[in-house]
């Protein structure tokens, strides 16, 4: 009897602690729902679901609390390290700060506005623009001893523009991709810093880790949480139109919005051209006569050995180099900017360089690409292991790289000259005159394609270490003949005396 008595009594005590559990539970249960229909109630005072976050309510919205925890949480955390490190490092994570703070303000200012046009993104977006443009500022010039924090930290900044992304036809990866893809950009220069600082100093290791958490997870699991379509516009908001910011006047010592940068390259040159430069032909002419002073003072007088009558090195007809000198300086303006550059972290664009022999690219992956497009007269080394290399419009350049993981392609190019140092799988020559391609040993597998090119010669090493290289042209003639019911095609062999 003791027995069943104490097994009855624990069976009652279980029942009650269970009833207690979902007494608990449906309690936690009903204060949600409560909840839930006080905020349901609330969005229909508003006005709706579409414009709820509206007007002083954006401030209040899930997605703008739950990114001041994100700001709380992960920039803090960075913020807390830079403190410790100060100087530059405390400087670049200030301007961290601040871009997430500009964001904060675009997510409010999403939630009052309908969908912009593209003059309105750019409007929109400029208050996060200008910030990522001072800490871009702050790498530039000579390399400081905190390069590698600098770069990361900028680089990273351009996570925060998924918040650009208007659809597909964009040209944007999608806000949850371009947060990773951004990253990548940055963690090539944080990795160095883990290594260099791994037994020196933990507050920079501390920043590192901290700041990369930031972003993975913390604004990649915002982004995927709230908006991984993208930004949701009010459509009963206001709209967004550059003309509309115009009239808002900048606060007293603010910087001027930066340019865009393929009119920098060419506007601080105009500016300059028209304020310091002096004044060359008519300009300087009509400035002369405007000074008020005689217009024949500096004139020197003219003797009769400086006639053009009576010089033996001139003559009437226009001189072939004259020629040349005018017709070719109109091309001059149709060369794009030079470029070199590591973008979003896996492509090196390599554009426009003109008689540089003293290119290189030192720090690559094999996860990273090589573009180079309208060098002219230069000279590029790569110095480690690409995925893929690319030549492109390019005349008398010069390429000495390591290894290549896919293949390397020149297209549209005239005379270039090639060193493999290592292995390169596949060689892709197309549309170009004149290609000298050395092969290292072992590169001596690789499959060669040409197509439409002429004057290709591949050399590869000799028997011996210290033996001469041999050389051997491309067929750029063919034979077909069409035997037992298609065409067999042979390259045309010439004899050694044609």
């Amino acid at each position: 009897m003791t027995q069943i008595s104490s097994k009855t009594t624990h069976r009652e005590s279980e029942r009650h602690r269970r009833e207690r559990v979902l007494g608990d539970m449906e309690e936690k249960l009903i204060q949600r729902l409560e909840s839930a229909v006080t905020r349901l109630e609330a969005l229909s005072f508003s006005g709706g679901s579409a414009s709820a976050a509206s007007g002083d309510d954006a401030p209040l919205d899930p997605s703008v609390l739950a990114f001041q925890d994100l700001i709380g949480q992960y920039v803090a955390r960075v913020s807390a390290a830079a403190e410790k490190i100060g100087g530059q490092v405390l400087d670049i994570t200030k301007i961290v700060e601040e871009a997430f703070a500009a964001q904060k303000d675009l997510i409010v200012k999403v939630k009052q506005h309908k969908k912009p046009d593209n003059a309105g993104l750019v409007e929109f977006l400029k208050p996060l623009n200008e910030v990522i443009t001072r800490a871009n500022k702050l790498t530039e010039g000579r390399r400081s001893d905190f390069f590698n924090h600098l770069k990361s930290a900028a680089d990273s900044l351009s996570a925060l523009a998924w918040i650009a992304y208007t659809g597909k036809d964009c040209g944007m990866s999608m806000p949850i991709a371009h947060v990773e893809e951004s990253w990548q950009m940055a963690e090539f220069y944080n990795n160095k810093i883990l290594v260099e600082y791994k037994t020196k100093d933990p507050n920079h290791v501390e920043w590192a880790k901290a700041i990369k958490e930031l972003y993975l997870p913390g604004l990649r699991e915002y982004v995927k949480s709230f908006y991984p379509l993208g930004p949701v516009w009010s459509p009963t908001g206001t709209a967004v139109t550059a003309a509309s910011s115009k009239p808002k006047a900048p606060a007293p010592g603010a910087p001027a919005p930066p340019p865009a940068p393929a009119a920098s390259l060419f506007s601080s040159e105009t500016s300059q051209a028209s304020s310091s430069r002096p004044k060359q032909g008519m300009s300087a002419v009509f400035q002369e006569i405007n000074s008020g002073k005689p217009v024949t003072s500096g004139l020197r007088k003219v003797t009769d050995d400086m006639k053009t009558k009576n010089r033996a090195d001139r003559t009437g007809v226009v001189g072939t180099q004259e020629k040349e000198s005018h017709t070719s300086a109109p091309a001059v303006s149709k060369v794009g900017p030079p470029k070199f550059e590591l973008q979003m972290g896996r492509k090196w664009a390599v554009d426009n360089q003109i008689g540089k022999k003293d290119l290189v690219i030192s720090e690559c992956d094999a996860k990273q690409s090589v573009y180079v497009y309208g060098c002219k007269d230069s000279v590029l080394q790569i110095q480690g292991k690409v995925n893929n290399i690319t030549i492109d419009k390019c005349t008398k350049m010069g390429v000495v790289f390591q290894d290549v993981v896919a293949a390397f392609e020149i297209v549209n190019c005239n005379r270039v000259e090639v060193q493999c140092q290592g292995s390169a799988p596949t060689v892709s020559i197309d549309n170009t005159a004149g290609c000298q391609f050395y092969l290292s040993k072992d590169a001596l597998s690789a499959s060669i394609t040409t197509a439409k090119s002429s004057e290709v010669n591949i050399l590869v090493p000799g028997a011996e270490p210290d033996g001469d290289w041999g050389e051997h042209a491309l067929p750029e003639q063919f034979i077909h003949v069409y035997k037992d019911g298609c065409f067999e095609t042979t390259p045309v062999s010439h004899s050694a005396g044609g």
